[in-house]
């Protein structure tokens, strides 16, 4: 073989082998733009994760029938990570390992803060739409971390506040789950209430999760004779306590925060639910997107969507967006774009701050009414 015909096979070879290595590194411009979505998709925390798989599959089909981004489809990588800590660690490196560059979660705030970390080492860029622990945006640890809801310090300020100006409220009882969103969300109320100095927290503790019998805790707040509980945490939790609070002629005001801000907690409490109050994000189902997401979910699911679903739906639109206006899913690129420009959404027109919270987004008060969650306005 002449000198000249090697080196045209040699120049075919590695030609060949870089375009194999672009490929497996999802480089090539005719790959698909990976996405991860992570959540509870089973278990008791399901209600508030499938929604945001319901959101990103809506928001990707939107996108890919248009073309997708710059030409390239869309393609959704669903992981079930329960809601646990350990299993969001796992699940975080298997989304690296399926070559993600953004991921649509995680849902509860321990998940997140587990997964963050691995995310961060591989350049892939997650918002949340429900992830509310402050120390995720405010530590300046997770620049790649983004959300499009208010964090729990607003949410224990409004609830403090309701309890203290609009129920009169002195004597107070804060519990938590003692998970990071739960107990979070409690020591900012609780730090709240002493702040301001007209209430006194009677009893701050936490319960366990997952426990069936709470009459030791509901021994110790019928004890201090409380004008109000606020609890951190989830609906499991919540409808046995309210439940068992009920069952012995315990009409204590009961606050609590967007955990709790769910059609199944109303189903579990049955009547115990009534009179409920619940901080979650404001209603935005007016806004002329959140009409359209809601009509496409009634198609799609036959169904309403639940909890979480439009901010969900907002993420989703951010950061498709971000990657097709950055032109890259280069996390430096994505980011610039998240920090820089609005984009309309069902929530409003967004754009990030530089820690990473959506500016303009907010909590609402919400109760149980005839068996309904009613804003109040």
């Amino acid at each position: 073989m002449k000198c000249s015909a090697r080196k045209i096979l040699v120049a075919l070879v590695v030609a060949v082998l870089v375009a194999a290595v672009g490929f497996a590194g999802g480089t090539k411009e005719t790959d698909t733009i990976r996405i991860g979505v992570a959540g509870a998709h089973s278990g008791d925390l399901a209600s508030y994760g499938l929604p945001t798989v319901n959101a990103a599959q809506i928001v990707a089909e939107v996108y890919n029938e248009r073309g997708g981004i710059n030409g390239r489809q869309i393609q959704l990588f669903i992981e079930d990570d329960v809601c646990q800590p350990e299993v969001a660690a796992n699940i975080a490196a298997k989304l690296v390992g399926d070559r993600v560059v953004g991921v649509i979660g995680h849902i509860c705030s321990g998940a997140t803060l587990t997964a963050l970390g691995t995310y961060l080492e591989s350049g892939i860029v997650a918002i949340s739409p429900s992830a509310t622990t402050p120390t995720l945006t405010q530590s300046g640890d997770y620049p790649n971390f983004f959300r499009t809801i208010a964090s729990d310090d607003a949410q224990a300020q409004m609830q403090v506040a309701f309890a203290l100006d609009q129920l009169g409220a002195r004597r107070i009882v804060v519990l938590h789950d003692r998970g990071d969103y739960g107990r979070g969300l409690a020591e900012f109320a609780r730090d709240a209430i002493n702040a301001d100095g007209r209430g006194q927290v009677v009893l701050f503790d936490g319960v366990t999760p997952g426990a069936v019998d709470y009459s030791a805790i509901i021994n110790r707040i019928e004890a201090t004779n409380p004008d109000a509980i606020i609890y951190g945490g989830y609906h499991p939790e919540a409808s046995r306590i309210v439940g068992q609070m009920r069952d012995r002629g315990m009409d204590t005001e009961f606050i609590s925060g967007d955990g709790v801000k769910d059609d199944t907690f109303i189903q579990t409490a049955g009547p115990a639910s009534e009179g409920v109050y619940a901080t979650s994000p404001m209603d935005t189902t007016d806004n002329p997107l959140a009409v359209e997401a809601i009509r496409r979910h009634r198609d799609k699911f036959g169904e309403e969507p639940g909890p979480f679903f439009l901010n969900a739906y907002a993420a989703a639109i951010s950061l498709f967006n971000a990657i097709e206006k950055a032109g890259s899913t280069d996390i430096d690129a994505i980011r610039a774009v998240l920090q820089s420009e609005f984009v309309d959404t069902p929530l409003g027109a967004l754009r990030f701050d530089s820690r990473g919270d959506a500016e303009g987004v907010g909590f609402a008060m919400y109760q149980v009414q005839n068996g309904t969650y009613v804003e109040l306005r």
